[in-house]
């Protein structure tokens, strides 16, 4: 349950001039959460930020960063736990998201995850089974459907979708690369394709047990969209390009956008643009917190399609390698 209290410096006001008081446990504390979500949870008003990681002197450098005092730093989940929390963003690595999520759900505590909620398809069944059997809101960290240049996309015309997103010299197992990484563009995909999909494609290439690039292609009813992802690539890049009745618009790694129609048009992000305004994950975590707040459930039932997806692309390129 929310707290109350008299209004003070980060308190939210409610209708009766008191405050709603969130308390919001951050697990985990390596490169995602410092550079994307603790800058927007550190600064918002009627947030009680607890932090939690095994390693102390990681506590301790990113408490001192964000000025979260002693009481709220935490080194065990027991302990985090312990303090009631409301709502829970979980960026601990996957392999131990399951443990995670399982103790936070059966205590009651709205959870976001970082993409994937797990490697195994029956862990992610698992979980989002549970959170909607307890009543508790599970959201997953799917933030480019919150970013500005793509969700603007879904109000251009899509006959075809085509992304890539590629990087330098990191083949890796195709479980690993695709549930931790491709998985942003099978759910981009999904989330703009224009209708139901009644067809779906994979191909890969594997050296030495590691997946150097895939290809996914979702079709429907006047629509065909591309995924792609060349871990050999020249460049660490992100483009998305939908096109359609003769315009065409492109997304280059989330920050410039590029409408065609007869002559190209650029919009850049403008230069105080927060980047986690940009990537969307600002939106994502605030929406998140006004479901808490507004004691409204999320349910992972629609990020769990994208998670079985992803394995149809697992199972996919392992057949073509056997």
């Amino acid at each position: 349950m929310l707290r109350e209290r008299t209004r003070g410096r980060r308190g939210v006001p409610s209708h009766d001039g008191r405050e709603t008081l969130v308390k919001v446990g951050c697990i985990g504390l390596g490169d995602i959460a410092r550079k994307a979500y603790l800058p927007v949870l550190a600064t918002q008003p009627g947030v009680e930020l607890h932090l939690q990681t095994r390693t102390p002197a990681t506590l301790e450098r990113v408490a001192a960063t964000h000025h979260i005092p002693e009481p709220q730093r935490h080194t065990d989940l027991d302990s985090l736990l312990a303090q009631g929390l409301d709502a829970a963003f979980v960026h601990a690595p996957t392999a131990v998201h399951p443990e995670i999520v399982t103790r936070l759900i059966e205590a009651g505590v709205a959870t976001y995850v970082d993409k994937p909620i797990a490697y195994e398809l029956a862990d992610s069944e698992r979980l989002v089974a549970l959170a909607e059997e307890r009543g508790v809101s599970l959201a997953v960290g799917f933030n480019r459907r919150h970013a500005p240049g793509y969700a603007q996309c879904a109000e251009h015309p899509r006959e075809l979708i085509l992304m890539q997103k590629n990087r330098v010299g990191l083949p890796e197992d195709p479980r690993t690369m695709i549930l931790d990484d491709f998985i942003h563009v099978v759910d981009t995909l999904r989330f703009l394709v224009p209708g139901p999909v009644d067809h779906v494609s994979v191909r890969g290439r594997l050296d030495g047990g590691l997946l150097e690039h895939v290809v996914l292609q979702l079709a429907g009813d006047g629509f065909t969209a591309l995924g792609v992802m060349n871990r050999l690539s020249g460049s660490t890049e992100e483009i998305l390009e939908v096109s359609g009745q003769d315009t065409k618009r492109q997304v280059l790694n989330l920050a410039e956008v590029v409408d065609h129609k007869g002559q190209p048009t650029v919009r850049r992000r403008g230069d105080w643009v927060p980047v986690a305004r940009q990537r969307g994950i600002e939106q994502i975590v605030l929406a998140f917190l006004d479901s808490v707040r507004a004691g409204k459930v999320i349910s992972a039932r629609d990020a769990l399609e994208t998670h079985e997806l992803c394995e149809r692309v697992v199972l996919a390129v392992q057949e073509q390698a056997s």
